[in-house]
């Protein structure tokens, strides 16, 4: 599949960005409508993608890549990628289902109000074994999903590649964001943008450019991410998804 136009060089080689040819990830910088996107391809046969919220020695929340970072490094892991899972209530607990290894920390959230959470449809990323999906909140809850990993967010970007039905191309609002889709090539991609873009080009970005008819709005203005050397984190995070070897 081919992205869109990427930038120079020299712009890849400053961001410190990385391909981790080893465990099959690749983070890399893609542009598209004249915006800049770190992109992250993670194939769940060779990589091992994780979602994280409570230490499990203080029963704290990790808040920040660098704390994760060293509790992986501790059961002798390197983490080549993160970024926050998306939104969260006061008291840094995630605002959706939150599963980890098969245990459900937080259960769904059917609530059909407040901000962007509950933007109806929204969604559930789920991950099993090697298969992942982004499901709508209320076929999820039908299914029996049962995965190893899922969070809980909204509003749904994409579903069977149709754009949200509140987005529109002149939406007037412009933020930094972050999101993750299920791609035709079965691969999962999470995306941060540079700079501020509305929903509905967030959305056709994971359509047109990277592949995936099915994606999740992740978070706004606080997104960031973290491939090891370089970390963009600016605010606490609850959830917290990783990739490492």
């Amino acid at each position: 599949m081919r992205l869109s136009s990427r930038v120079p060089a020299a712009l890849i080689s400053v961001s410190c960005l990385l391909t981790c040819a080893a465990s099959g990830l690749t983070v890399e910088p893609v542009v598209a409508g004249g915006t800049l996107y770190t992109v992250a391809t993670v194939n769940l046969t060779t990589d091992r993608l994780q979602l994280h919220w409570l230490n499990p020695t203080t029963q704290a929340p990790y808040t920040t890549f660098t704390q994760l970072q060293a509790r992986l490094r501790k059961e002798g892991r390197r983490m080549t990628f993160a970024t926050n899972s998306g939104i969260y209530a006061p008291g840094l607990r995630p605002l959706g289902l939150h599963v980890e290894n098969g245990r459900t920390l937080v259960p769904l959230n059917m609530a059909s109000r407040g901000g962007n959470f509950a933007l109806l449809p929204n969604g559930v990323f789920w991950v099993k074994g090697a298969r992942a999906g982004v499901t709508e909140t209320r076929r999820y809850a039908a299914l029996n999903v049962q995965p190893t990993f899922a969070t809980q967010s909204g509003p749904l970007l994409l579903q069977n590649g149709q754009v949200h039905p509140a987005f529109n191309r002149s939406g007037t609002s412009f933020k930094l964001r972050s999101g993750v889709g299920v791609c035709r090539d079965g691969r999962v991609r999470f995306a941060v943008s540079a700079g501020p873009v509305n929903f509905y080009s967030f959305a056709v970005f994971f359509r047109d450019t990277l592949g995936c008819p099915d994606a999740l709005y992740l978070d706004g203005s606080i997104s960031a991410y973290a491939t090891g050397s370089r970390s963009t984190q600016l605010a606490d995070f609850a959830g917290i998804w990783s990739v490492s070897r």
